[in-house]
């Protein structure tokens, strides 16, 4: 990320910092979100219910809930003044 401020030639030289994180979702947690994510948003409410049953259903097998991991990168580049 930090590769994409130097080409501008317009900032000091970017700093970056990594942290990586889990959290832990109960079913229905998931089930909450993930209508809200990617081609599941197009689906008909029909074809979203039998969706979220599936999914439901593997989650209820796996314990009722699951961990997933994250990470959250941040740039700061302080600008250079051109004048």
């Amino acid at each position: 990320m930090a590769d994409g401020l130097r080409p501008a030639g317009t900032f000091s030289e970017p700093e970056q910092w990594r942290f990586d994180w889990e959290l832990t979702y109960s079913k229905d947690e998931w089930l909450t979100l993930l209508p809200t994510q990617g081609a599941l948003v197009k689906l008909r409410p029909d074809k979203l219910a039998e969706k979220l049953a599936a999914v439901g259903r593997v989650i209820d097998r796996m314990g009722g809930s699951f961990s997933l991991p994250y990470a959250t990168v941040a740039v700061a580049a302080v600008r250079i003044d051109a004048g």
